[in-house]
């Protein structure tokens, strides 16, 4: 067992270290506060760009289809450095890199060839857009009670797919532009009076011609250069070909793409706990407040300090361990991604709100970047799957299935094996 990086590994890392610096520094700052919603987004374009051209986005997409991706592992590595200067215009990149998760698992190879070159170049600043949540909340999307679940339609008319429905907090789903992502990964019913275990199915569309109504952006508590929005589907059209497998696949479809996101959750929330204790640890060993020594050298701060770094170490190697796992086993080792996604993204509270009481009242005022931290973690309990409507409820699934091995995730077995 060892955790040292290969030579490979730490070259990426430190690209993805030497590019946050260059493209994100000062992101925090930028659009922060200032404009709509909208506005802000835009503001980030240009970084936006200059990821794609680090080849950050590539590196979301496997080899054979044209990407340079080597693991869930290394993305964890890249989403890290990254959190650690900024939370919003990675949330972008790999908000992009969810809605492409889809067609990359279960794409079939026409649908790989026609819809993936856009987004494996290192230009340009394309954007795919997983839309899933509905208003009222989707987390009972498996529900087969009449008159519940997914309620976004896609009826069948000759060579087309006709998707009507509403979505709500899509990652820039107004696009750059305000027409549209280039590319929609589409939870919807292929029939209402069918159960979703019948009817679930995932649709791919391209910005669509006609038919996409943005509602308006949600404007959100934290991530604020980020952008979600509320869309609606009127007939928007899209070619037959371009369901994702038959109807009845898009639980199996989407429980495996959110599961490889959750492991990366892990990471995300490792990058902020990064920047909230770099804050911490320079403000203690500067900061005397007053005294004739500076604060780290009184131990309620050490201890502070002491807690933050332990909880920090081990959401990394769990997140490590997790998408490790994902990897060897063919994404059927979900459990550890799941744990690490509730885990890690209730930790990161704690670290942050430690991080606030160590540095005191300033923490609270712009002074610091620790307000702003606090307001991008209390995302990640919510995002991506909620904690508690999807995310522990998919772990209570998985423990009481017959033959349950609490020992499989831990010994990198497959479940069953």
């Amino acid at each position: 067992m060892d955790f040292t990086l290969s030579p490979e590994q730490r070259e990426l890392q430190l690209h993805a270290r030497k590019t946050a610096q260059e493209v994100l520094g000062g992101a925090q700052a930028t659009g922060v506060g200032q404009g709509t919603p909208e506005q802000r987004f835009a503001a980030t374009r240009p970084r936006y760009r200059e990821l794609v051209r680090a080849g950050l986005l590539r590196k979301q997409v496997p080899p054979p289809l044209g990407g340079t991706m080597t693991g869930l592992l290394d993305l964890a590595l890249v989403a890290e450095e990254l959190w650690a200067v900024d939370a919003d215009v990675p949330l972008s990149l790999f908000s992009t890199g969810l809605g492409l998760m889809p067609l990359l698992m279960f794409g079939s190879p026409d649908q790989q060839e026609r819809l993936l070159p856009l987004f494996v170049g290192d230009d340009g600043e394309p954007l795919a857009a997983p839309a899933f949540s509905e208003p009222g909340g989707s987390a009972n999307f498996r529900s087969p009670h009449p008159g519940t679940g997914i309620a976004t339609v896609a009826r069948r008319e000759g060579d087309e797919w006709v998707i009507s429905g509403e979505k709500q907090f899509i990652p820039h789903a107004s696009g750059w532009d305000g027409e549209g992502a280039d590319l929609f990964a589409v939870a919807a019913r292929t029939d209402l009076e069918d159960p979703p275990q019948e009817s679930l199915a995932v649709f791919l569309a391209p910005r669509p011609k006609s038919g996409l109504t943005v509602l308006g952006a949600m404007d959100t508590l934290g991530h604020r250069s980020a952008l979600v929005s509320r869309i609606r589907f009127d007939e928007v059209r899209v070619p037959a070909g371009n369901i994702l497998g038959a109807p009845g696949d898009g639980i199996r479809i989407l429980e495996t793409a959110f599961s490889a996101t959750a492991g990366l959750v892990g990471a995300f929330c490792v990058g902020v706990m990064r920047a909230a204790f770099q804050t911490v640890l320079d403000f203690a060993r500067t900061e005397r407040r007053g005294g004739p020594v500076p604060v780290i050298e009184h131990q309620n701060v050490g201890t502070l300090l002491a807690d933050m770094k332990a909880r920090l170490e081990a959401c990394r190697y769990l997140t490590w361990k997790a998408c490790h796992y994902f990897d060897q086993t063919g994404g059927q080792g979900t459990e550890l991604s799941l744990a690490t996604k509730v885990f890690a993204s209730e930790t990161a509270v704690q670290v942050v709100y430690d991080a606030m009481r160590a540095v005191g009242a300033e923490a609270y005022t712009t002074a610091r970047p620790l307000g702003g931290l606090l307001q991008d973690v209390l995302a990640y309990p919510l995002f991506d799957g909620g904690n508690v409507g999807v995310r522990r409820p998919q772990l209570q699934r998985l423990f009481a299935r017959p033959g349950y091995d609490q020992l499989a995730a831990a010994e990198g077995r497959v479940p069953g094996e």
